[in-house]
């Protein structure tokens, strides 16, 4: 849980990106051992943090018989070193966190780069999970974090929070990279749970991080649009720990606090008068969703609308599979499904549940049981998460929509 600030904290002493992942994950091995025999800590990340330093420390030795730098290093990070109980303090390295954010997203990497670094750093995410988001191979996405580093060490890019004038070549992989961890966070890719809110709840406290950063209109529409989101958080599980899709969802438990945060946000997108961006469009969509009293009264239309302007700023698949979802919604299903049929002959979304989950959905609502149950049994073949499992083969047993 506390990863990214412990390689930020470590990246920071030692100036070494790549070094202080390394020295993170050595802690974590010798907590492994360690806590076995005497226990976990009271402060555990404190513990953690204080020996991946002394680990740099060790490694700064070593060189610095052959380099008179690294032996400076070493004595710089022995005096400031504080002692294996001090107090941990997270809003206190917030900014190494940030600041790992923005290393990771320099200019010398391609975006695809950054941003698989960034997931695998900062949001914690495995390689398997990252390659899902990307729908690329796991070798390709371990190939683009293991040139990523090697190009940063090799730059000895600088351990700060970019100037003003600076963030802007990186800003777009910020946001995106937020958007992606709580993304995972909101619909785990892989595992047994529906959610992982403590990824979803790092990406919203970084969302406002960044708003304090950097006030500009898209910023506030990615807060926007994770604050909305994560309203729905409350209802989306039952007592029993099982998945609760947005029609059976009790709208009371819906977080409004989170819902008027997510408002003002968008409000100030909507002011600065430049028209809103990718992230300000769909946190739209967001607020059409918290503000219906139920799913027949939301304003499918208007979500039609902005799913359009959605696919003309930034085309994707998923774009028109969430459009086409809207479609049935707002003109019935049988235009969807032509929709979708499209979209599968292109080879749309190949490999993933979402397409012949929704083409499910949609043959059961015209009637058509026995091809939804197939289409249920192909998604189910494809989808790794336990949770959402669960809902296809509740839909195949009953034949007939949740």
């Amino acid at each position: 849980m506390e990863s990214a600030r412990i390689v930020g904290a470590l990246a920071r002493y030692t100036g070494d990106f790549e070094l202080a992942e390394d020295l993170a994950q050595e802690a974590v091995a010798a907590a492994l051992v360690s806590w076995a025999v005497d226990g976990v800590p009271a402060e555990p990340t404190g513990w953690l943090l204080t020996t991946g330093r002394r680990r740099a420390i060790d490694s700064f030795r070593r060189r610095g018989v052959r380099d008179e730098r690294y032996a400076l290093l070493a004595r710089d990070l022995d005096e400031a070193a504080p002692g294996p109980d001090a107090l941990f303090d997270p809003d206190a390295i917030d900014d190494d966190v940030l600041a790992l954010m923005f290393v990771s997203c320099h200019p010398l990497l391609s975006n695809d780069a950054r941003i698989a670094l960034t997931l695998r750093v900062v949001g914690g995410l495995t390689t398997s999970e990252i390659a899902k988001a990307f729908l690329v191979p796991v070798p390709t996405i371990q190939a683009r974090i293991t040139r990523a580093k090697k190009t940063l060490s090799a730059a000895r890019v600088p351990f700060v929070i970019p100037e003003p004038g600076d963030r802007a070549a990186r800003l777009g992989s910020v946001l995106q990279v937020v958007y992606l961890i709580f993304t995972e966070g909101s619909s785990a890719s892989s595992g047994d749970e529906w959610m992982r809110t403590d990824l979803a709840g790092e990406a919203r406290r970084l969302a406002r991080s960044l708003v304090a950063l950097q006030p500009e209109p898209e910023v506030f529409g990615l807060l926007a649009l994770l604050e909305l989101t994560s309203a729905r958080f409350p209802s989306r599980l039952d007592a029993d720990g099982n998945a609760v899709l947005l029609e059976d969802q009790d709208r009371g438990l819906w977080d409004r606090a989170a819902i008027r945060r997510g408002r003002a946000a968008l409000g100030h997108a909507v002011a600065a008068g430049r028209g809103l961006g990718y992230y300000g469009l769909q946190a739209s969509i967001a607020e059409c969703h918290a503000v219906a009293p139920s799913v027949a009264e939301t304003d499918w239309s208007r979500i039609v609308v902005l799913y359009d302007a959605l696919g003309r700023l930034r085309p994707s698949p998923i774009i028109e599979l969430n459009r086409a979802v809207a479609v049935a919604m707002a003109s019935g299903p049988l235009e969807a499904l032509s929709l979708v049929d499209d979209l599968a002959a292109r080879g749309g979304i190949a490999g993933s549940h979402l397409v012949p989950t929704v083409r499910g959905e949609l043959l059961a609502r015209l009637g058509r049981t026995n091809d939804a149950r197939v289409e249920w049994q192909r998604a189910l073949a494809l989808c790794s998460n336990g949770a959402e499992r669960t809902v296809l083969e509740r839909k195949i047993s009953s034949g007939t929509i949740s």
